[in-house]
């Protein structure tokens, strides 16, 4: 009396077919300004914090100057360090 349906301790993968590409190399978007701070909302999560390249789909050297960008808009105060719901 074997189960005929096949149970996973986990959830299976489910690949997304669609290919991650660089926002900025697309646009042709050469310098992040770190006072925008509408634009820098984009890469930010809930808590406050950068979100990863394989998320966001963009190059490293963009993820590094995005990450600066946000460095100074925090530093300046456009943006907060830590905060219970940015969105």
């Amino acid at each position: 009396m074997a189960r005929e349906t096949i149970q996973y301790v986990t959830a299976p993968k489910v690949e997304d077919t669609r290919k991650k590409y660089c926002r900025f190399k697309k646009n042709g978007i050469k310098y992040i300004d770190y006072k925008d701070a509408n634009f820098l909302l984009k890469f930010i999560n809930d808590q406050g914090k950068v979100l990863p390249r394989r998320l966001t789909g963009t190059s490293l050297k963009f993820q590094r100057k995005i990450a600066q960008a946000v460095k100074r808009a925090r530093h300046i105060g456009i943006l907060p360090y830590v905060t219970d719901s940015l969105k």
